[in-house]
């Protein structure tokens, strides 16, 4: 584009700006955003790098401070033990007997548990005691200390000479490798070691002191060391992922001891500390709190000196942690910082748009509207925030389109409704089919209730005769035979064994005789009420039917979660849940895993419920509406007598209570006890009728739920 091409462009836009109301206000409107929101973007991006690394500097300061303590208190501890064991009795004893192997054996044992590098025992002249080489203690302000009684503990530099006479030249020899940013030196290899010394003196019964306990822990290599410092100050979720936490012992400005990592597996023993650090640390004796170029990376680093015994810096004690993740988070930051700006800046430009557009937007809608009701549409103006004359005329024409489009709603509006009502109606009546089935349902096992209550009323009459005319003659019969068995005496004693099972038929026979009166008059045969807990009732039954359990594979479980005690007597209660739990272990009977669970549990606020469940082989539907009819069994022939569950059912009826089952066949049985808190004798079928439609009427929710 040629410079008059350009010249004619600008006068273009200048003119079109100046022309048009619409470019004026968006110039008005952009104006202030372009040029203060980059100053605010720029001073955020500022304080917020500022801060930032403000916290990271007085994370890694505390994380110094940490490690510090941590090393002093390392330093404290060796000297500790060296206190514990020079003052105790048995260390003592040994030295004023001279006992040599068994200072030998006490120092060689505390050297190894406390891992001291060197242990010795040093004599008033320096000298080591109780040793073969007999060599000297290294000298120090130390080694003068403890020979006065005062113990310490402190850094010291030992020399190859001084670590040669330990045995320890050959650990501490560390080539020096080539380090970016470090202070060049001429140096090849670092062979002096830094050692933590403790000395304690040993004194005798009169306070002298008599000997020096030297101990060492040489730094140099020492992972261990420099690892658990680590654990304490950077543990498990200290720093963010991708992070490390690391720490290192400098000896002058050489890594001797360190978790730097140089490449993967390999600590950065040997490398030096950068120039920069080396002159404000060692040099001038301050603590570096900062970023440092450590190895291969930057870090966020604190250093501060090593001081040896005599307040010479000998080394240096670091603390610091990778600083990319920090660096990339913070950069994340201000990308979505820049990001939000941009969608704000087209957020506010778009909104500036709108409302340059907003001034045009009457007279644009009132020709769109205009058009589309030309072509049949039904379109609408909307809201015009405008209120000049313009503004007037199209509220103006959106009323009157509006009154139109409200009549057509109210139609709509108007079948909808009708529609509406329609469905209520169809639901109503589904809900009153529904119930009036649920009515008729309930009638229905009411029905069956009442059908069993008349069977057993009717047939208790006639059981009650028959029992009477029954015992009369048993009676008879049992007089007799006594009469012969006294006669006969020992002539009796061939038919012996005859005599023996007419008794026993005739006993058996009285048996089924009180069963009969049981059955037709339960209430000659009923107990006193009292209040009862039903899981004692239950874990007394378990024990009257733990001999069938110890001859069976059955398991036998409970269940016991009522809460609230009843009124009834308990023998009868446990009389019905005896013969539920025998018909219950005879049902399981050859199944493969069988399995009895008795469980109990309040039936809402009215009662408590009792269920014997049982994985057998279930019972019949036909067969399910007989179960409770006299001398009905499902047992083989001679088995038993058909009266327990319906002695049962009278039993339970008679406190206002029910006896249900529910089973399909081959998949178990479950009886149900339904029981009332308070509950009343009935004595007639009306009465009966009410407490069984309500006990019909919680089946569903309390039995399921149970």
């Amino acid at each position: 584009m040629t410079a008059p091409q350009a010249g004619g462009w600008l006068a273009r836009l200048v003119g079109r700006v100046g022309s048009s109301l619409r470019y004026k206000l968006l110039t008005l409107a952009l104006a202030p955003i372009v040029l203060v929101m980059p100053v605010v973007l720029a001073i955020a991006v500022y304080w917020g790098t500022h801060f930032t690394y403000d916290q990271l500097y007085i994370k890694v300061n505390t994380d110094l401070s940490v490690a510090r303590d941590v090393f002093r208190r390392q330093q404290q501890g060796y000297l500790d033990r060296l206190g514990r064991l020079a003052e105790s009795y048995r260390f003592r004893t040994d030295l004023e007997k001279g006992d040599l192997a068994a200072l030998e054996q006490e120092l060689r044992l505390l050297a190894q548990v406390a891992g001291f590098s060197y242990l010795h025992l040093v004599g008033p002249d320096g000298r080591w005691l109780y040793e073969p080489d007999s060599g000297r203690a290294r000298p120090s302000v130390q080694l003068k200390l403890a020979l006065q009684g005062q113990p310490s503990a402190g850094v010291e530099i030992f020399s190859a000479a001084d670590l040669a006479v330990e045995g320890l030249a050959k650990r501490v020899r560390l080539p020096l490798l080539v380090t970016p940013r470090a202070r060049p030196t001429s140096r090849a290899v670092e062979d002096r070691g830094m050692m933590v010394r403790a000395l304690y003196p040993v004194r005798n019964a009169a306070g002298t002191v008599v000997a020096v306990m030297d101990g060492g822990l040489l730094l140099n290599g020492n992972f261990g060391f420099v690892d658990a410092i680590r654990d304490l100050v950077y543990g498990q979720g200290s720093l963010p992922e991708g992070s490390i936490g690391t720490v290192t012992v400098f000896l002058d400005d050489v890594r001797i001891s360190t978790n730097v990592p140089l490449k993967a597996g390999e600590r950065a023993l040997g490398t030096r500390v950068s120039q920069v650090v080396r002159d404000k640390v060692l040099g001038n004796g301050e603590i570096w709190l900062d970023r440092a170029f450590v190895v291969n990376d930057w870090y966020i680093s604190a250093y501060e000196p090593i001081l040896d015994v005599t307040g010479q810096r000998v080394g240096m004690l670091y603390a610091g942690y990778l600083e990319a993740p920090y660096r990339t988070t913070l950069w994340q930051a201000f990308g979505s910082l820049v990001l939000l700006f941009l969608a704000l800046m087209g957020i506010y430009a778009l909104l500036a748009v709108k409302g340059a557009k907003s001034v045009f937007k009457p007279v644009e809608a009132m020709a769109r509207v205009v058009k589309a009701t030309r072509a049949g549409r039904d379109q609408r103006i909307g809201d015009v925030p405008s209120r000049d004359e313009i503004g007037d005329l199209a509220r103006e024409l959106d009323v009157m389109l509006g009154l139109l489009k409200r009549q057509h709603r109210q139609i709509r509006h108007a079948a909808d409704e009708l529609e509406h009502k329609v469905e209520e109606r169809t639901a109503e009546l589904k809900q009153k089919n529904a119930d009036l089935q649920r009515s008729i349902d309930l009638l229905q096992r009411t029905r069956e209730q009442l059908v069993i209550a008349e069977k057993l009323a009717a047939l208790g009459e006639l059981t009650a005769g028959v029992a009477h005319e029954i015992n009369n003659p048993t009676a008879v019969i049992m007089g007799n035979l006594d009469v012969i068995r006294a006669v006969l005496g020992k002539g009796a004693e061939p038919v012996a064994e005859e005599i023996r099972l007419i008794d026993e038929q005739l006993y058996r026979i009285r048996d089924i005789v009180n069963n009969l009166l049981q059955y037709a008059r339960p209430a000659d045969f009923a107990g006193y009420l009292s209040r009862v807990d039903v899981n004692q009732v239950v874990d007394s039954t378990l024990k009257l039917v733990g001999h069938l359990t110890k001859h069976s594979d059955a398991r036998l479980e409970t269940r016991c979660e009522a809460s609230r005690p009843i009124s009834i007597n308990a023998q009868e209660l446990q009389q019905v849940l005896v013969n539920l739990l025998v018909n219950a272990l005879h049902a399981v009977e050859g199944r493969p895993d069988p399995q009895v669970l008795i469980q109990t549990g309040d039936w809402s606020d009215r009662g408590v419920w009792v269920k014997v469940r049982d994985n057998g082989c279930g019972i019949a539907a036909d067969v399910a509406d007989k179960v409770f009819n006299p001398f009905y069994s499902t047992k083989g022939q001679g088995e038993g007598t058909g009266l327990g569950l319906s002695v049962s059912y009278s039993l339970i009826r008679r406190y206002g209570g029910t006896l249900t089952v529910d089973s399909g066949e081959g998949g178990g049985a479950t009886f149900t006890v339904w029981l009332l808190e308070e509950p009343e004798v009935i004595e007639d079928d009306a009465a009966l009728l009410y407490q069984l439609i309500h006990v019909e009427e919680d089946q569903g929710g309390q039995a399921s739920g149970g």
